[in-house]
């Protein structure tokens, strides 16, 4: 049977054509890579995000040989070295949050970026940015994850390998912190 078109070629047929092609990891970069950059530049901005993205996909070319057979999306796997990478800079990530809910200046709003959230008040975004820096990293990640890329449970469990319940139980400590920093914030 012929392979699909490296165009319509789900990811893990690519990354497994990759091991003898390299260039079909291209593909699979090209389809990922933009995605990628958004959800770095969120949580780092913009300057870190193209390293970021760099070393997620140096990392998941090196180590493509240990990619799951039968995983049709690589998006869980690639947000989860994304994630190891970020984790990496979290000092960064957290100063960013927290200069953020200071005065209120989001970097990526001062560097033109594009804001994708639609929360555009002050009154909203300083308090849930407060909130973000003082979560823990695993219960962040698997937040934003959630929030932010739109991944679903499973695929948060893939992308951090974590147990599904682990996932069911960060999320719903986040949600809970972030519910009450809100709530702390409205006076009626």
């Amino acid at each position: 049977m012929a392979e699909p078109a490296i165009a319509e070629a789900a990811d893990d047929d690519l990354i497994r054509r990759s091991l003898r092609d390299p260039e079909a990891f291209a593909t699979v970069f090209d389809r990922h890579a933009p995605a990628l950059h958004r959800y770095a530049a969120r949580r780092l901005g913009r300057d870190s995000a193209e390293d970021v993205v760099s070393e997620t996909f140096l990392s998941a070319f090196e180590h493509r040989h240990r990619y799951r057979p039968g995983q049709a999306d690589a998006r869980p796997w690639l947000y989860g070295i994304a994630s190891n990478v970020i984790g990496k800079r979290r000092r960064r990530e957290l100063a960013r949050y927290r200069a953020y809910a200071r005065g209120g200046l989001d970097p990526a709003e001062i560097s033109g970026a594009r804001v994708e959230d639609g929360v555009g008040t002050l009154a909203v975004n300083r308090p849930l940015v407060a909130a973000l820096a003082g979560l823990r990293a695993g219960d962040r990640d698997t937040l934003l994850l959630v929030a932010w890329v739109g991944l679903s449970y499973e695929e948060v469990a893939v992308a951090l390998d974590i147990p599904i319940g682990t996932v069911r139980s960060r999320l719903n400590r986040a949600r809970n912190k972030i519910r009450q920093a809100l709530e702390g914030t409205d006076h009626g």
